[in-house]
């Protein structure tokens, strides 16, 4: 399967201008081969326009979610819409299972070839470091995992990473590929580049970490989207500017590299 990561630029607040250059990423992954496309976290609204959450919240069948639905079904390429502020509140309306709480949450969909929505994340970790995220969102709760291509696919957000329990519930639910859309900023730089190569390592699993590039009145995206294969071993990474990487990743490497070093199967 051909993995492609939509390392994107962003204006804060500018929903449109943003959708727009995903749409464009898209157009090009697929031009590249790409069975399976990866966007950034809020990249629709940018991480740190944190005025804008409010205003640009959307249900599950909102625009925005709809749009990115039809590009898959166009493409024929499978989607994972990055993440976009959810109005919990309409997603109740229409009849989506959400959260206890009420508000909004940093959420993740997962779209098949038809553009089909087979995958909701919400984020479980929120940020509360020189960010508002713990003030504005409200945290999700179910981790769910998809089917595509052979794989078994799994989600969550940035700051997720830095809690490896989540990785190894997926890991326990059977994922071999994790996607993590981001918007890691600088200083950083280490800590994005060690973290998500440790839960593949952790999990004998391919992580795949989608970040943007993007600069906000405090905060700069430091981009660097790589994705690491079961033995942590990086196949594809980006450098800073807005970019697409693609990169051939197989389920087999999964099975043969759990097979060859059962780490997991040693657990007590």
């Amino acid at each position: 399967m051909k993995l492609a990561l939509a390392q994107l630029d962003q204006t804060a607040g500018d929903v449109d201008g943003n959708l727009s250059r995903a749409e464009t990423a898209i157009a090009d992954a697929v031009d590249r081969g790409a069975d399976l496309v990866a966007l950034p976290e809020l990249f629709t609204v940018g991480y740190f326009a944190f005025d804008s959450y409010a205003r640009d919240a959307e249900p599950l069948d909102g625009p925005t979610f709809e749009r990115l639905a039809a590009l898959a079904d166009e493409y024929d390429v499978g989607l994972l819409a990055g993440s976009h502020v959810e109005d919990l509140d309409a997603s109740a309306d229409a009849g989506f299972s959400v959260p206890d709480e009420e508000g909004l949450a940093n959420t993740s969909v997962f779209f098949d070839r038809t553009g089909t929505r087979r995958a909701v994340y919400r984020k479980q970790y929120l940020f509360g470091y020189q960010s508002a995220e713990t003030r504005l969102l409200t945290p999700g709760e179910a981790l769910e995992t998809v089917a595509f291509e052979g794989f078994t696919v799994g989600m969550t957000t940035c700051y997720d990473l830095r809690f490896p329990e989540l990785y190894r519930r997926l890991a326990d639910a059977g994922a071999t590929l994790v996607l993590v859309p981001s918007a890691w900023p600088y200083p950083r730089v280490e800590h994005w580049t060690t973290l998500p190569r440790a839960r593949a390592i952790e999990n004998l699993t391919y992580v795949a970490a989608i970040n943007g590039v993007a600069e906000f009145e405090d905060a700069e995206l430091l981009g660097r989207s790589a994705v690491y294969d079961p033995w942590g071993t990086p196949v594809a990474r980006a450098g800073d500017d807005p970019t697409v990487v693609t990169t051939d990743i197989s389920p087999d490497r999964v099975e043969s590299v759990r097979d060859d070093f059962p780490a997991l199967r040693d657990r007590r």
